[in-house]
């Protein structure tokens, strides 16, 4: 239970004050309304808020958006964006281990009239052709000299392959591959654990999903976007860089790690000169060898996943074609945009009135530029990037856009999802598989999951409500409602 100051700044805003201990360096600002907030308080968000406070070259406060919940070092939900040439550092905490877990939307020309009759038909189809599940390998297998292309071009390799167009990739964050991408820092033990997995889903919380238009804000944005008419199907994909993105985290937190001793509440490194309060939040200089091998690294496992969701789409569009046997271009699945949340990137910003470079860390956070952005694709540059913000299993998610109250205010961040309230251990306990597949089949939502266990793990009591989180994200200003879907068929690892 959080007992540290906290003062209302407006609806949606409220201040954790640097004064509150000697460390901090910056405020901690917490994006949350008075409803969410006393779920807030219970969770241990608000001390890793502070604790992210204390790291050098901070360009502004340490913020926590309305989805966050505890996390590994930063708390899921976290945004910090350091100075790059003040003093700032990297800390692979502020990305975590699923690199470029993401988001990537398809709108279609189908209507939900017209696949509710095959919609159980779709949901086996998309299960056998888009591997899911634990420990789950890819339908195809790449070797090694493909893997170091896939991590140094991303989905570009994917498109280049024959898996998608090269339009898919104007609509992509990063255009689907980062630069800067050093494959030489990748562990032979990372890459081992890649090679049989880009391709396949996951399990957790990542999902394939078949959503229908439900309710439509912005219709001149919506139609830029591709969202056209109510009951208009879509397709939403979630999943990340799977054990390849884990082992590229583990290991160089471990690295670092071994530059930083002592006890709880005091870790210090002699080598950079930084002191920790957590030793999650390991960090090393920007600019620094250190870094450098961690941003390389970090940048090879958002390429692999950005490949990987291609694969993913283009099996997708496959299965759509196969089941309601139509033409894919007749279709016209197109990309609506693709997103990363758990990556850091070095970004320009305005800090106290000037431009700087600024690595900007989101943990369970995702890019909200606004109208006019040179990042922006130029489909979308008078209206703001797209945000996609998934709900939990079952339950709506969102399209929104990119806003300059973003930009000024959270480095042009907001968040990712509608955040844990259950532990998956304390959900499972809670809630049988069973109970939860019938009640999604009573509201029309066939789901179709790699395992009993994932279902009560993702059941939708275990996390907050979307609605409320989106009302602070549309309310705050650092994203605007575009178009909700809800699902009617969800595949799960």
């Amino acid at each position: 239970m959080w007992q540290g100051p906290l003062e209302k700044l407006d609806d949606y805003r409220y201040r954790i004050p640097a004064t509150y201990r000697d460390d901090m360096k910056k405020d901690g600002i917490l994006f949350t309304s008075p409803k969410m907030l006393p779920h807030l308080l219970e969770d241990q968000a608000c001390e890793q808020v502070v604790n992210v406070a204390t790291l050098p070259g901070l360009a502004g406060p340490s913020m926590a958006m309305p989805d966050v919940h505890w996390g590994y070092g930063f708390p899921i939900g976290g945004v910090a964006g350091t100075l790059y040439d003040e003093g700032g550092v990297i800390s692979p905490g502020g990305v975590g281990f699923d690199i470029n877990c993401g988001v990537r939307l398809l709108s279609t020309s189908l209507t939900e009239e017209e696949v509710r009759p095959k919609v159980v038909a779709l949901t086996d189809e998309l299960f056998k052709n888009v591997p899911s599940g634990i420990g789950s390998k890819a339908r195809i297998r790449v070797d090694q000299g493909q893997l170091e292309e896939i991590l140094s071009s991303g989905a570009k390799w994917a498109v280049s392959e024959g898996f998608g167009e090269d339009r898919d990739l104007k609509h992509m964050e990063e255009n689907g591959g980062m630069e800067g991408a050093d494959p030489d820092q990748v562990s032979d033990k990372s890459k081992k654990r890649g090679m049989p997995q880009v391709g396949s889903l996951g399990a957790g919380n990542h999902f394939l999903e078949i959503q229908r238009v439900d309710e439509i804000y912005d219709p001149e944005a919506a139609k830029i976007m591709g969202v056209r008419e109510k009951g208009q199907i879509m397709i939403m994909i979630h999943t990340g860089s799977r054990g390849f993105g884990y082992q590229v985290c583990h290991d160089q937190v471990r690295s670092l790690e071994s530059l930083y001793h002592g006890s709880p509440g005091n870790f210090h490194s002699e080598k950079f000169g930084i002191t920790i309060p957590d030793r999650q939040l390991v960090a090393a200089p920007l600019g620094s060898k250190e870094a450098d091998s961690y941003l390389g690294a970090m940048r090879s496992a958002a390429n692999y996943a950005w490949a990987n969701r291609q694969l993913i789409t283009h099996w997708t569009r496959e299965s759509i074609n196969s089941v309601l046997g139509k033409d894919v271009s007749e279709m016209k699945i197109d990309m609506v945009y693709d997103i990363a949340h758990n990556i850091a990137k070095v970004e320009e910003h305005v800090v106290d009135g000037v431009r700087k470079k600024v690595c900007v860390h989101r943990k369970g956070a995702t890019r909200s530029f606004g109208p006019g952005h040179k990042d922006v694709p130029i489909t979308y540059s008078e209206i703001g990037q797209p945000v996609l913000i998934p709900g939990d299993m079952g339950t709506a998610s969102y399209l929104l856009a990119g806003t300059q109250k973003a930009m000024d205010s959270t480095f042009g961040s907001t968040c990712h999802g509608a955040g844990r309230m259950l532990s998956r251990s304390k959900a499972v306990r809670s809630f049988r598989p069973e109970d939860v597949v019938s009640g999604l089949a009573k509201k029309g939502i066939t789901i179709k999951a790699a395992s009993p266990k994932v279902v009560s793990e993702e059941a939708p009591q275990a996390y907050k409500d979307i609605d409320d989180v989106i009302e602070v994200a549309h309310g705050s200003g650092i994203s605007r409602k575009i178009a909700r879907m809800t699902p009617i068929a969800d595949v799960k690892g």
